[in-house]
């Protein structure tokens, strides 16, 4: 499976992939004869012994792959376990709520992975999997739940984000004072959940857990060995890693503590909002510097194209019209008299342009000329003449900043909404473990 890389879409890993949408549904019947065969049930359905022992083989051989040690058997199975009841109440909820994905919707899905791995055709990419002994229907189902449990975050969670202009300004004041702006840093973590509402006695609980794996981390064990026994984040079973962050990405509690480690330390047990934190350094590096773009000031004469007006009609209309210009006529008083855009009561000019602003055939044969010049081009709009007056370069370096400040802060605000909205999830369900040694 390392042949394929497949976390192109959707942060889609195959091995650590849910099974989730093929559980089973039973019946009260069906109980009694299915008892032993059953790890937990999940309101009206169930997680069996076969499913969590195949996740198992699956994550094991996921972690030997990136050579994390292997956590006690029994504290890797309830990891497992635990990650598998959360994935099937959202798969739950989901469908409650209407959450659906198609077959044609999956299709094109998966045909993008197929694509993004080098495989001309979805059927070269499925006989891949085949010939690499993985079950194409399980995976397809898999897809579709990877899928279904974005487009859920994203309903329940992301739409209903709200980031003012305010809260970009003090986060931006924060990150000057703290002289974090051109830092970046690599990070490992665990994660020990803490329920909402909970009492002192799981507060306490979940301390006591997180100090156990600080106390691990102490006596020289592998932080991704005891992230993947001890962490309730997402990414446990990858030994905690959260790549590269820039500093502005970075909660203030967590920052303030790294400022004061060297690679390779880890932080004593923080207490967040979602829970009790341990994070390692792993790198640190300086963070990337201004950003510069060429930007044009340009103005356009559009003849567009439609089911009267043929292109070779609209292009033989903009040649005279540039013939004109070339024989002394000015180019605004042309746009204002046969442009068809809405740039024409301006002479057509488009003001200063920066990159990605225009269609692509547009962008590229404006970047061809020079300062002056005129040339002619076709779009999907129709045919243009182009003219361009100046250019300039653009330190657009604080634009970058604020819509990075908006971007991270809207990082923190869903991560803790989504954690919160798990939590609630899970208190509302109906879980009863029927694996041997009753987890807790």
């Amino acid at each position: 499976m390392s042949k394929i890389k497949l976390s192109v879409f959707l942060s889609v890993a195959l091995l650590a992939a849910s099974p989730v949408l093929a559980a089973e549904k039973i019946d009260p019947q069906q109980q009694v004869a299915m008892i032993d065969s059953v790890a937990a049930v999940v309101n009206d359905d169930v997680i069996t012994r076969h499913e969590l022992d195949e996740r198992l083989r699956t994550v094991i051989s996921q972690l030997r792959k990136q050579g994390t040690p292997l956590p006690d058997e029994g504290v890797l199975e309830k990891q497992v376990l635990e990650r598998m009841i959360t994935e099937m109440l959202q798969a739950q909820y989901a469908k409650e709520s209407g959450v659906r994905v198609d077959d044609g919707q999956l299709d094109l899905a998966i045909t993008r992975i197929a694509q993004q791995n080098n495989f001309p055709t979805l059927a070269e990419f499925l006989n891949k999997l085949e010939a690499e002994g993985i079950n194409v229907k399980k995976f397809r189902e898999e897809i579709r739940g990877e899928i279904v449990t974005t487009r859920l975050r994203e309903r329940e969670i992301e739409s209903k984000l709200i980031i003012s202009d305010i809260e970009v300004d003090n986060y931006l004041a924060n990150k000057a004072k703290m002289g974090t702006a051109n830092e970046e840093y690599h990070l490992a973590h665990i994660l020990v959940v803490v329920p909402e509402q909970a009492s002192a006695d799981k507060i306490s609980a979940a301390r006591n857990r997180a100090k156990q794996a600080l106390s691990q981390l102490a006596d020289g064990a592998n932080f991704a060995q005891v992230a993947a026994g001890s962490s309730d984040a997402k990414d446990a079973l990858q030994g905690g890693d959260l790549g590269w962050r820039p500093g502005d990405r970075i909660p203030p509690l967590f920052l303030n503590e790294l400022q004061t480690l060297k690679p390779g330390q880890n932080t004593a047990v923080l207490r967040s909002p979602s829970g009790f934190h341990i994070l390692k350094l792993i790198e640190k590096r300086s963070g990337s510097a201004p950003v510069v773009i060429t930007e044009t000031h340009a103005r356009h004469i559009l003849i567009k194209t439609s089911e009267i007006v043929a292109p070779a009609e609209a292009k033989k209309r903009i040649m005279e019209i540039m013939q004109r210009i070339e024989g002394g006529a000015g180019f605004a008083e042309q746009a204002k008299r046969y442009s068809q855009d809405g740039s024409a009561q301006q002479g057509g000019d488009l003001d200063w342009l920066s990159p990605g602003q225009t269609v692509a055939g547009f962008e590229e044969a404006m970047n061809k000329l020079q300062i002056g010049e005129i040339g002619m081009v076709q779009t999907q709009f129709g045919w243009h003449l182009i003219q361009v007056l100046e250019r300039r370069n653009t330190d657009v370096s604080v634009q970058q900043q604020r819509q990075q400040a908006r971007i991270s802060i809207g990082t923190f605000k869903s991560e803790e909404l989504y954690q919160d909205w798990l939590r609630q999830l899970r208190d509302r369900a109906f879980v009863e473990y029927r694996i041997e040694n009753e987890l807790k």
